[in-house]
């Protein structure tokens, strides 16, 4: 995740925003050469670096936690997960080993592996449930129990996020997402408000949004909302377009 926290399967209509990026840390002095890597050769990354560095007293945990992200960013999940688990074991920093579970958790989800995603998220808390990365472990904690059908623990945490990071947008949608599940629209609303003043703004929470006010009865309002929503998912879209046809 980044230094602002936080792709599944309801991102596209409802729920979350694409809160599972990895963190974002500064990239370390690396030997490899991480654009010439073929993603096909799925163990070449840590393969190099294995060289004359794991098992012996050199190894860089923050060289390996880089090796999890790269994997990640080819979406090399498993070899991701892999990455994580020996960054975890290797850091020297509650710092390190907290960041490199949190994103084992991440690439956990990505393969759907909840239940083991949820005990990353569990470990990388259990480390320090204070930290600066705490609160996306949280609201990443959720998002997992959530879909693995614990949706009143999901929402304690979600809650626990908004809680540790006041000012974390993504958190305050995803506390009004889980309320919008549970039918408590008008707390559903001030959440997304909350996260739109953040300035955490997209298609999904506006959908969600509207489908509170409906909720409300705003019906208006609700057509207003859900109409800014198309036009930001359209505009999304086309972007898209034309940078396929940048790369033609």
């Amino acid at each position: 995740m980044t230094d602002d926290p936080g792709d599944h399967e309801f991102s596209e209509g409802q729920g979350f925003d694409d809160p599972y990026d990895p963190f974002d840390i500064d990239p370390p002095e690396m030997d490899p050469d991480l654009d010439a890597v073929d993603p096909v050769d799925s163990h070449v990354l840590t393969d190099v670096l294995d060289e004359g560095n794991v098992g012996s007293e050199n190894v860089d945990a923050e060289q390996l936690l880089e090796v999890g992200l790269e994997y990640t960013r080819i979406k090399r999940h498993e070899q991701a997960t892999e990455a994580f688990e020996r960054a975890a074991n290797y850091a020297e920093t509650d710092r390190i080993e907290q960041e490199a579970r949190v994103n084992k958790g991440v690439a956990h989800a990505e393969l759907e592996e909840y239940d083991a995603a949820i005990g990353a998220y569990r470990e990388a808390l259990s480390i320090d449930d204070d930290s600066e990365h705490a609160a996306t472990a949280e609201t990443n904690l959720a998002y997992a129990l959530w879909e693995f059908g614990r949706t009143e623990e999901a929402l304690k945490h979600a809650e626990r996020a908004v809680e540790l990071d006041p000012r974390f947008g993504q958190a305050w949608y995803n506390r009004g997402f889980f309320l919008n599940e549970r039918g408590l629209a008008e707390d559903a609303v001030n959440a997304f408000d909350n996260a739109i003043r953040l300035g955490y703004r997209s298609a999904d929470l506006l959908e969600e949004k509207a489908i509170a006010l409906e909720q409300l009865g705003e019906d208006e309002r609700a057509e207003k909302v859900a109409e800014e929503a198309e036009q930001i998912r359209s505009e999304g879209e086309q972007e898209l377009v034309d940078t396929d046809r940048l790369r033609e």
